[in-house]
């Protein structure tokens, strides 16, 4: 769905972002944000990725890592759109550095919202924390297609939103964490690149991918001092670094 600011900014000002969520979720997850950018009179899409969500009922057998890819890479075809903010969470950095394999010159910045920073031939299932390997490999012994959502007290949201998070969160295609992604680094060229850290979230993967990347002087970091869901926990932060990114 095409999404028109609320309130108009010249032509000069206004931006436009592309924010992608992350494994069990959907477009909804990003609602707080959405309504900061908006009325700043930026454009904003959220869209939720095939299999999950309002999208759970066009999940297949064959929902991988591409389709998500395809999915965002869509957006910017049809939408026409470019110099673009660029923003993935989580399993969301898989999908967006795929984007970047096919969309780079319409990517004027890049963010990775606690997420994954993949290199060539990495997939979830090789870089998560024994837990979510655990749950991966069950379900691939028992021939199931799809990975369960850990609760949402496992991401550290904040106790008010659990439950909302709970209910919204769904099932992940399984194929989509077990795909390897093909890059060329056509993300680590794009100008200007972000990496914001979940402080409260201890998480070897994010916290590896954030030591990489602050190393980096290409690269802008920052932490925020919330779980996992950082768009859930702090809306108001991560839109001023949203827009500090842009």
């Amino acid at each position: 769905m095409r999404y028109v600011p609320a309130i108009m900014a010249s032509p000069s000002s206004s931006k436009t972002f592309v924010l992608v969520h992350g494994a069990w979720h959907g477009g909804w997850c990003w609602c707080r944000v959405e309504e900061r950018l908006r009325a700043l009179g930026h454009v904003v899409f959220s869209p939720t990725l095939t299999g999950l969500g309002e999208r759970a009922h066009l999940r297949t057998d064959t929902t991988n890592l591409s389709t998500h890819i395809a999915d965002i890479a869509g957006v910017f075809t049809y939408e026409r759109l470019d110099q673009v903010v660029l923003c993935g969470h989580s399993y969301g950095g898989m999908v967006i550095s795929g984007v970047a394999e096919r969309a780079a010159s319409a990517i004027a910045s890049i963010v990775y919202l606690d997420a994954v920073v993949p290199v060539h031939g990495d997939s979830m299932a090789s870089l998560v924390p024994t837990p979510v390997r655990a749950a991966i490999d069950t379900a691939l012994a028992r021939g199931e297609r799809t990975v369960p959502a850990p609760s949402a007290a496992k991401f550290n949201v904040n106790e008010v939103d659990r439950a909302w998070v709970d209910g919204l969160c769904g099932p992940q295609p399984l194929d989509c964490l077990t795909e390897k992604i093909t890059l060329t680094g056509a993300y680590e060229r794009i100008a200007r690149k972000t990496y914001i850290r979940a402080g409260n979230y201890p998480n070897p993967m994010f916290e590896a991918a954030f030591a990489r990347v602050r190393a980096d002087r290409s690269w802008a970091t920052h932490e925020v001092p919330c779980g996992h869901d950082v768009m859930v926990d702090a809306p108001e932060r991560l839109t001023e670094l949203l827009l500090a990114a842009s």
